[in-house]
């Protein structure tokens, strides 16, 4: 069976039992991230980058991670999760100072442009901007560990960096913003 009927009501059950409706602000948070694990999927299906594959498939289990922290409202059972640890939030760091090594100074701002794969990791960065939002009001209303919302933050900063990698291992100039009023 692939049908509960649970949720024709308009409800979901959190982690732990308790029914909510599905525009909770926990469940749209968790909603968010599972839109972000969908994107990043498809995203590595167009990547040759075996090591950013990788990067990618480490940091969907993560984001699994962090939808069963916001989904759970139990602490006892939060208590034997997984969690996401300082360690993770360094990976990124570690990836994201890696790859600005090699990537010429940042001008202005980017318009996303010439690259499909590039332009998707934009919209990862400003979905993953849009899961840390959520998670905020969420942390605000009801708690959350820190370390979700410093993982999202510094995941979006990761996906920006990834973007401008993508366009300089292609070969590719970036597309820089700029104002009319000068």
């Amino acid at each position: 069976m692939t049908y509960t009927r649970k949720g024709d009501d308009g409800t979901t059950s959190l982690v732990g039992g308790t029914r909510v409706k599905k525009y909770d602000i926990r469940v749209q948070a968790y909603g968010e991230i599972d839109e972000l694990v969908s994107l990043l999927g498809y995203i590595s299906c167009n990547m040759k980058d075996s090591d950013k594959k990788t990067e990618i498939s480490i940091i969907q289990d993560k984001l699994f991670i962090c939808e069963s922290i916001v989904a759970c409202e139990d602490k006892d059972i939060l208590e034997r999760m997984d969690n996401i640890h300082d360690a993770d939030i360094m990976f990124l760091e570690r990836k994201i100072d890696a790859m600005n090594e090699i990537l010429p100074a940042l001008k202005n701002f980017i318009i996303p442009s010439s690259s499909q794969t590039a332009c998707l990791m934009h919209i990862a960065r400003t979905t993953c901007r849009k899961c840390e939002r959520l998670c905020v009001e969420s942390a605000d209303k009801y708690g959350l560990d820190e370390n979700v919302l410093k993982y999202l933050n510094r995941l979006s900063d990761y996906f920006f960096v990834l973007a401008r990698y993508v366009m300089f291992s292609k070969h590719r100039k970036e597309k820089y913003w700029e104002s009319s009023k000068k």
